[in-house]
């Protein structure tokens, strides 16, 4: 089992930057490939960057690559979300999720466990 807490998000102007955290419990932190995805008001939930149980292996939606950067550190049971020049499409509700799987994991229903979401706003 692994409980996901999501923070970081906040309001920011366009071109700023946020960093997001997603603290898990339980002991299967570190056999687990993690995700970041995001939802915004009336679309579906999407995928944003995945990454594999150790670390060494990332992947990103094609509307963030190099702007965003996904993370993590085992030792902390915490992933992490870097986002760089944030536009106003970025704007949505951000989840962590994780997989009991070592490959990174890019499709939404292969995730077993979901964060409650943090909010990112991004102004004009």
């Amino acid at each position: 089992q692994v409980q996901l807490v999501e923070s970081g998000g906040g309001l920011v102007q366009a071109g700023g930057s946020l960093r997001l955290s997603c603290a898990a419990s339980g002991r299967t932190f570190g056999r687990a490939a993690m995700g970041w995805f995001r939802q915004a008001p009336g679309k579906e939930r999407e995928f944003v960057a995945a990454i594999s149980r150790n670390g060494g292996s990332t992947y990103y939606a094609d509307s963030v690559k190099g702007r965003f950067t996904i993370s993590r550190d085992n030792a902390k049971n915490t992933v992490y979300l870097q986002m760089n020049s944030l536009k106003p499409e970025d704007t949505a509700v951000y989840y962590c999720a994780a997989a009991q799987r070592s490959t990174a994991v890019l499709r939404l229903n292969e995730y077993e466990y979901w964060g409650q979401g943090t909010q990112v706003t991004v102004s004009s």
